[in-house]
């Protein structure tokens, strides 16, 4: 029986490595269900009136079709001077495309430096969201402004920061907001009412 060369047993191992190094779990399937029957609350809806925006969105609950494909799709609609408050989809990245109108866009990297990137666009220009980052769009126009978005994620997940910091439910102690923000309980209280 002949024995296999070292040098090929090295290079198969390393080549097998390599392709293991690189290999990620792209997250095809749902990690979650919560059944419930009307994800947009009427508060979330009068939230969204508030700030001037309306996000439609196509994802894997919308369209079953989009199941292990790892893509959704966005609308996002601005009256003038509306905003889509920072937030961050901690399962996709997010390219988006201004249809119309002028949005002033940024991100925030990570808590190691906490760097703002953004930038102003206009009509056909694009900007990429990278996965989980805290991002915003607001319409810096006196018109409205339609943008497109295209997620890396059949479920990319939204988490508005203000809605989950004041709005959780229950609520989080004021004391832990209070000194997380270094602002009297009396601030806390008010931003809590915001989003009851």
């Amino acid at each position: 029986m002949r024995s296999v060369p070292k040098y090929l047993v090295t290079v198969l191992l390393f080549a097998l490595a390599c392709f293991l190094a690189s290999a990620s779990d792209p997250s095809p399937l749902q990690d979650f269900c919560v059944a419930i029957n009307n994800p947009t609350s009427a508060d979330s809806r009068k939230y969204r009136k508030r700030l001037g925006s309306n996000v439609t969105l196509v994802n894997v609950d919308k369209l079953p079709g989009l199941n292990t494909l790892g893509i959704s799709l966005a609308r996002i609609d601005f009256a003038p001077y509306g905003l889509n408050p920072p937030h961050t989809h901690p399962r996709g990245t997010e390219i988006l495309v201004v249809a119309e109108g002028t949005l002033y866009v940024g991100f925030v990297t990570s808590n190691t430096d906490n760097k703002l990137f953004t930038k102003v666009l206009n009509k056909g220009d694009v900007f990429v969201f990278p996965i989980g980052l805290i991002h915003f769009q607001f319409n810096v126009g006196k018109t409205n402004a339609v943008a497109f978005a295209g997620l890396s994620s059949q479920n990319p997940g939204v988490i508005t920061i203000a809605n989950a910091v004041f709005g959780s439910n229950p609520p989080i102690n004021p004391d832990v907001l209070t000194k997380a923000f270094q602002v009297d309980k009396n601030v806390i209280n008010y931003l809590e009412q915001q989003f009851k």
